[in-house]
């Protein structure tokens, strides 16, 4: 995603809304203005504890989001603003515990009324309502490639992967090589027959995996030696790299071919 995309992205509700929350205490202790109606003090100045909250924060931030494999600027802002708001809360409370609440507040409501926006453009992504459906769907014609992801509706790393699938979709679906989805926030039986942990601290979200002839072949995170999983960027580039898309489409649409030509035989 280009910088420009990326600015006309935090131009969206959900992003604004969270990029002022994030920054609220900031500007409200260090704009004089601000600072001397709310806090009544000619000191505007970060004391000592609030000082270190916020080193913490950036640390806690920096490591997080390198975990999560995010690979642009919308990428890392999003996976920063849990960690921000909840920073925030807390120096606001320990400023004053009156607008400590009323944060808390703005904080709840702000996740109902500016939800997460979600990828709606084209693609070639077919979507499955639970294991079984999806089991089905493998069996049913085994000479089709699937690229599956598991993902959850709440994840900002399943949220930015989202538009990079459906790309990907659309440059190399066929009719036998093709794309889905699985929501397994809403079918978690999907989750543990695959063996893909859902949970808010998983690791695994989102998982992309590879099945021919209805059988798994790769998949993507995948552990180390020491059952921790191994972080992978979400990109475009890399995914096409390490599933070998541009070989499994020449591959698809060769075989494609021979059953025209045998059919007209």
């Amino acid at each position: 995603m280009s910088i420009k995309q990326d600015l006309k992205q935090l131009m969206k509700p959900y992003y604004m809304f969270n990029i002022l929350l994030s920054l609220s205490y900031i500007a409200f202790k260090r704009v004089p203005i601000l600072c001397h109606n709310f806090f009544e003090t000619d000191h505007c100045e970060f004391e000592g504890r609030e000082t270190e909250i916020l080193f913490f924060l950036i640390i806690v931030v920096m490591i997080r989001t390198r975990k999560a494999g995010s690979v642009s600027m919308v990428n890392y802002i999003s996976s920063s603003f849990i960690y921000t708001k909840v920073a925030n809360l807390i120096l606001w409370f320990n400023a004053d515990i009156l607008m400590g609440i009323i944060y808390g507040i703005i904080f709840i409501f702000g996740a109902f009324l500016f939800p997460e926006p979600t990828y709606s453009g084209a693609d070639q992504v077919i979507y499955f309502r639970g294991a079984e459906n999806l089991n089905e769907e493998l069996q049913k014609e085994k000479h089709t490639i699937w690229l599956i992801t598991f993902y959850t509706v709440w994840n900002p790393a399943c949220v930015n992967f989202a538009p990079i699938f459906a790309k990907l979709s659309n440059q190399y679906g066929l009719e036998n090589l093709k794309f889905g989805k699985i929501d397994i926030g809403r079918h978690p039986e999907a989750a543990k027959k695959y063996q893909v942990n859902d949970s808010s601290f998983s690791k695994q979200l989102p998982t992309v995996i590879l099945f021919k002839e209805g059988k798994e072949v790769m998949r993507r995170p995948i552990p180390d030696g020491k059952n921790n999983f191994v972080k992978f960027p979400f990109s475009e580039e890399s995914i096409q790299n390490v599933f070998g898309l541009n070989h499994l489409f020449d591959e698809a649409r060769n075989q494609l071919n021979t059953q025209k030509r045998l059919k007209t035989e």
